[in-house]
C-alpha cells in the first residue's frame, strides 16, 4: 500500500480570520493558496499518477484542497474523516488505513502537526514529529505489510515549490 499524505493549502491568516467570529475550523484558503495548490497537484500528478481513494479532514482548508486535488484526479469522490482532524492523534487513522488494500494508493489531507505526528508514528513507532510539511507540500509512504506504527518506508518527502516546478515541465 502507498500512503499520500498532503498538508492543506495556504488558508487565511488565523488571526485575522479569528477577528471574524468564525471558528477556526472553517478558516479557508486563500485564493492565492488555491492557485498555487492546483499547480502544485499538477506537479504530484507527475510523481503520483493514479490514486485509489481520497481522504480529507472536515476543517474548510483541507476540505478545500482535497475538492482541487479530486478535481485533477478527474473528480474521484473525498471521504471525510474525523481521524484527520489536528486534535487526533496517529494510530486513531490506523483502522481505515487497514481496510484499504495493499495494491492501493491512498491519500489523506490535514494539518500540521498532526500528519508530522502521523508520519512519525507510521515510520518509527514512536510518537515523533520529524518530518515537517509545508503548506501544500506531500510525502509518500509504503507499506509491504498492513499499516502499523513503524513499519512505513519513507518514499520521498516533496516541498510545494517542488511540486510547482514540476508542474512547469509539463
Amino acid at each position: 500500500m502507498k500512503l499520500l499524505v498532503i498538508r492543506h493549502g495556504v488558508a487565511e491568516d488565523r488571526d485575522s480570520f479569528a477577528a471574524s467570529g468564525q471558528p477556526d475550523t472553517q478558516r479557508p484558503l486563500t485564493d492565492e493558496g488555491r492557485k498555487r495548490m492546483r499547480t502544485a497537484v499538477r506537479g504530484l500528478r507527475r510523481i503520483m499518477p493514479r490514486l485509489t481513494v481520497l481522504a480529507s479532514s472536515r476543517l474548510v482548508r483541507a476540505a478545500q484542497t482535497a475538492e482541487i486535488v479530486s478535481k485533477a484526479y478527474g473528480g474521484m469522490e473525498v471521504i471525510t474523516l474525523e481521524e484527520l482532524s489536528p486534535e487526533r492523534r496517529p494510530d486513531e487513522l490506523l483502522g481505515w488505513l487497514r481496510s484499504h488494500q495493499l495494491g492501493d494508493t491512498v491519500a489523506v489531507v490535514g494539518h500540521e502537526p498532526h500528519l508530522g505526528f502521523l508520519v512519525g508514528w507510521l515510520l518509527t513507532g514512536r510518537n515523533d514529529s520529524f518530518v515537517e510539511l509545508k503548506k501544500g507540500g506531500a510525502v509518500l509512504l509504503e507499506f509491504d505489510d498492513p499499516p502499523s506504527g513503524g513499519n512505513a518506508v519513507l518514499v520521498w518527502a516533496i516541498a510545494p515549490r517542488q511540486l510547482r516546478w514540476l508542474a512547469e515541465g509539463e
